[in-house]
């Protein structure tokens, strides 16, 4: 519960916090470490796409830092199996020649794992980080391995470069929480970058927060009240991503093969709660649902055969049912 106005304030001023601490160091991308903020405070999982060299895995190691929490780092390769990353039992043998089993963790057991460039791994060790990112946990042989809390993945891909890569499943897809496009920074802040990165010394982030403080804000977040009529309005903008709804905008009855499903929902409601919670709010607002739309949604429609013909993005498409949804409140 929350027990006082002093606590939703503590609370904020450590956000505050976390935020000036990776301002530090990262340039710019506010929109991208706010929802990456959204990740955390959520308790979900974030898939971030973009070109190589734009920041992500200094981001990730930023966060990480700032907020005291164990970070691995795993690059994904086309030979990198399911035990590279979840650990495997390993022989020990004793003095009068016994042997026995222990579990060598693997990459997985840390809070903040970045899963550099998922999808260049085989669906076989898709699957495994599969278990990690819905269970939390890590099955080796007939043993179940609980992961640590908070345990949070943020997984990058590269848009451009399809050869030797396996596309994510739709399951796992719908399994991370938000997909934050990383685009390029702006003349102003590619000359921030070079003065940093060039300097005699480099900003280092300060520990601003801990896993305790995260999860505690994760309890707050869950007590952010949602009206009828707001959860209403969510309800009814998952719906228009569906081509067989009648209030479906004109663009996703035809280019939309598969709308979002049920988890699309949560997101949104989750994400809106938390942005609720960011801006010192007790109640979520039709403007958080709308602005937390798309990153919750975008990798959860399937385009049919004419939309990918034609180039459509679901972005375009989603502020297509934004738009419709305007005067619908």
């Amino acid at each position: 519960m929350i027990e006082s106005k002093e606590q939703l304030e503590r609370q904020l001023a450590e956000v505050a916090a976390i935020r000036e601490q990776i301002g530090r160091v990262i340039v710019g991308q506010k929109e991208i470490v706010e929802q990456l903020l959204w990740c955390l405070f959520a308790g979900g999982h974030a898939l971030l796409e973009g070109i190589p060299g734009l920041g992500k895995t200094m981001l990730v190691r930023t966060i990480a830092d700032t907020v005291d929490l164990s970070f691995s780092r795993i690059q994904f390769t086309p030979d990198l199996m399911p035990a590279d990353i979840t650990g495997t039992n390993i022989i020990q043998f004793g003095g009068q020649g016994e042997t026995s089993y222990r579990f060598q963790k693997g990459p997985l057991f840390g809070h903040l794992v970045l899963a550099d460039e998922i999808n260049r791994a085989t669906p076989k060790t898709q699957s495994a980080l599969l278990e990690a990112m819905q269970e939390k946990t890590v099955t080796v042989g007939a043993e179940t391995h609980v992961l640590p809390k908070p345990f949070f993945v943020l997984a990058t891909q590269n848009p451009l470069e399809n050869e030797g890569t396996y596309p994510l499943p739709e399951a796992q897809l719908d399994r991370f929480l938000v997909k934050i496009i990383v685009s390029y920074p702006t003349k102003e802040e590619l000359k921030e970058i070079v003065l940093r990165t060039t300097a005699p010394t480099t900003a280092q982030a300060e520990k601003a927060a801990d896993g305790d403080t995260i999860m505690r804000i994760q309890d707050t977040v869950k007590q952010m009240l949602i009206t009828e009529e707001v959860l209403d309005f969510a309800v009814r903008l998952l719906m228009s991503t569906h081509p067989s709804e009648p209030e479906a905008p004109e663009s996703v009855k035809r280019y939309v093969q598969f709308g979002s499903g049920p988890r699309g929902i949560q997101s949104i409601v989750t994400l809106a709660k938390v942005r609720a919670f960011c801006a010192g709010r007790l109640n979520v607002s039709y403007h958080d649902v709308e602005q937390v739309a798309i990153p919750a949604l975008r990798h959860r429609l399937f385009l049919n055969f004419e939309g990918q013909a034609l180039g459509m993005s679901t972005d375009a498409v989603l502020r297509d049912v934004l738009a419709a949804m305007e005067g619908r409140r």
